[in-house]
């Protein structure tokens, strides 16, 4: 099964691609979680689903894609069979199709807090802010009352945000808290919305504006994904592209793929104008780090090394190179059982 249909994005078009992805969250009381990471870990494995899960004890965050079929049948086992029972039932789910596998490997974590943010008093199961559907978001960020605040950080804003929007600056959520501080005042900003990629950051976001004593707080559900996904490009207020943690680097509207790439060197998402500039040398620099010179000396020997693998018909990061490379260790060792055979005393 599936999550339920309201969660989902049940609308999406079902395109013929090799590969579903599920963008995942769900704040759920999980004091379980060290049993619960092993078995999660087999049944992904076992299914070749590959991507990051985030298990804390507040409850479960990640990106994970597979075939259609897998990934139906790890909904199935999240929502429903599984050893979560149905603790994870409502949760916010996204579904997306790629043509190329969007990660390397999989990895299912054990973390304190399924995204960061440090705050103690802040509990999203006990208070949120308002949830805006996609459908409503237009009316409400284009009022004069209403401060929007993109709960991104700078690099993610950098390739698209939302019209109006201010940008806080942060390089991780923890620095949120600060920017709330010197540029928020809940006696002035009466009304304050925000929005993030897929909805998760703008849960914590909502829930500590409240505990600082903001009064109406309102946060997009199901975030910028939802809202590319739904709403038609000639209605939109999103300029820009959306970014997403992992080979696409960006989504555009109905979710297709976005232009955007990611420097290999600093890991910094680029957008066409980037790749145009005097700076950027593909595999090796960018105009975000032109001036790092040890990243540029590590980022141009792998890139010398994936070519190398490229013209050698190998792959070079990922479960498919650790398969070469197993056969190519199982290829010299039979060369040596040969040679000794060959050169065995009668």
């Amino acid at each position: 099964m599936n999550a339920p249909s309201s969660k989902s994005m049940a609308s999406l078009p079902q395109p013929h691609h090799p590969y579903k992805v599920m963008a995942v969250y769900k704040f759920a009381s999980l004091p379980d979680v060290e049993a619960l990471k092993a078995p999660l870990a087999e049944f992904c494995c076992g299914k070749g689903i590959k991507g990051t899960l985030i298990l804390a004890p507040e409850g479960i965050n990640g990106t994970v894609a597979g075939t259609p079929e897998a990934i139906d049948a790890l909904a199935d086992y999240l929502f429903a069979t599984g050893p979560f029972g149905t603790r994870l039932m409502g949760a916010e789910v996204k579904y997306s199709f790629a043509d190329t596998a969007p990660f390397l490997r999989m990895k299912v974590r054990l973390k304190p807090e399924i995204v960061t943010l440090r705050a103690p008093q802040v509990d999203p199961n006990r208070q949120v802010g308002t949830y805006v559907e996609p459908e409503d978001w237009n009316a409400l960020i284009e009022r004069n009352d209403v401060v929007l605040v993109d709960t991104r950080n700078d690099y993610e804003v950098g390739l698209g945000t939302f019209q109006r929007a201010l940008d806080p600056h942060t390089s991780s959520f923890v620095e949120f808290k600060d920017y709330v501080e010197k540029h928020l005042d809940p006696a002035r900003d009466k009304k304050v919305a925000m929005f993030c990629t897929g909805g998760i950051r703008c849960e914590k976001a909502s829930s500590y504006l409240l505990s600082q004593g903001f009064e109406e707080v309102f946060h997009l559900k199901g975030g910028i994904l939802r809202y590319l996904e739904v709403t038609p490009p000639e209605q939109s207020r999103f300029q820009g592209e959306c970014f997403v943690f992992d080979e696409r680097v960006s989504v555009g509207h109905g979710l297709e793929l976005g232009n955007a790439t990611l420097c290999r060197a600093c890991r910094h998402p680029l957008t066409e104008a980037d790749r145009g500039h005097a700076d950027y040398h593909e595999g090796v620099s960018c105009p975000y780090c032109k001036d790092d010179a040890a990243k540029h000396a590590a980022a141009a020997e792998r890139q010398r090394q994936m070519d190398l693998a490229k013209k050698r018909g190998l792959a070079h990061m990922g479960d498919a190179a650790l398969t070469d490379a197993e056969r190519r260790r199982q290829a010299k060792r039979a060369q040596a059982e040969r040679s000794r055979q060959a050169n065995k005393p009668d």
